[in-house]
């Protein structure tokens, strides 16, 4: 049976398709560092950067290309992503935890997908089934903590351990990213829930491995569709 979706988008890499996402790299490395040293003056700003340089990253590395479904599920998944970052700031008329949870929820998605439906390229591996122990495990240890909002979150655990295990059936780097994903709202969800089990270096930890996850998944869908261009 064929288990590779066909996409309508492909591309051969200019040698400076990197660049983009080493301008990312050094904004992330700012804002974690800005965290770490408690600096919120610049950690608030530089969050608000990241996603919207990432996006350029990728058109970046697309330039030049003609424009299908990828390139816009990724940018609209980290658009919605942007979302979710500044919930505070861009809906300040809505409480912040919910609107940030509708925001990844969405971005989750569209990742779930784009994963799918134009860039699968086997079978779900067995240790990704890892993903379901990870949900059902984060809803017993969460659930006495998490008050009226434990549909909300147990139905987002199950989007994310979802976009775990699309990413999973494509390429390593696109399931590299979506693990670290994984990783940083798992410890996001310690810290809302659980803050005082939770040190004050896992706030960096947080935006360590989301920018990672994000980054490597962006990184690995443009990887994707020239790979596919040269085979």
């Amino acid at each position: 049976m064929r288990t590779v979706a066909e996409p309508e988008t492909v591309t051969t890499l200019t040698r400076s398709w990197w660049w983009g996402f080493a301008v990312f790299a050094a904004a992330s490395v700012v804002h974690i560092l800005a965290l770490a040293l408690d600096a919120g003056d610049v950690a608030r700003p530089t969050k608000l950067l990241l996603m919207p340089l990432l996006v350029l990253a990728a058109l970046w590395a697309w330039r030049g290309t003609r424009r299908g479904a990828i390139p816009v599920a990724l940018v609209i998944a980290l658009i919605l992503s942007w979302f979710g970052d500044g919930a505070a700031t861009f809906f300040p008329f809505a409480p912040e935890l919910p609107m940030m949870l509708l925001c990844f929820g969405l971005a989750h998605v569209v990742y779930i997908w784009l994963f799918l439906t134009r860039l699968t390229r086997r079978r779900v591996p067995m240790w990704a089934l890892v993903y379901a122990a990870w949900w059902l495990v984060l809803v017993i240890v969460l659930w006495p903590h998490l008050g009226g909002l434990a549909f909300a979150v147990a139905a987002y655990g199950l989007v994310l351990a979802g976009t775990a295990t699309a990413a999973a059936r494509c390429g390593g780097v696109i399931a590299l990213g979506g693990a670290f994903f994984l990783a940083s709202d798992t410890v996001l969800a310690f810290r809302l829930f659980l803050p005082d089990a939770m040190p004050d270096w896992t706030s960096p930890l947080v935006m360590l491995t989301y920018c990672l996850g994000q980054a490597l998944i962006a990184a690995g869908v443009v990887l994707a569709t020239s790979t596919r261009a040269t085979t």
